[in-house]
């Protein structure tokens, strides 16, 4: 939600054109605002400590690319 309200006001073509990188698994909230920008890919660092949104993202064409990476399931069970 931040990186989008740091972005700034854009025309919705470039929002098409963008792919959301984030540590973890979008929650409800950020998932709404992936589909109102209509951001169509998103690169989840993992989803072991919080699982999101993703079912309804894909459920309205969103690509999900999980990384799993070792580095942000270490990083969030430590703040979580």
């Amino acid at each position: 939600m931040d990186a989008l309200e740091n972005l700034g006001r854009q025309p919705p073509g470039i929002y098409r054109d963008c792919t959301l990188y984030t540590t973890l698994s979008p929650c409800p909230m950020c998932a709404g605002a992936i589909l109102l920008y209509g951001i169509p890919r998103v690169v989840i660092g993992e989803n072991r400590t919080f699982l999101g949104a993703e079912d309804h993202l894909r459920a309205h064409g969103v690509e999900l690319i999980v990384l799993d990476d070792p580095a942000c399931v270490q990083m969030m069970e430590v703040f979580i």
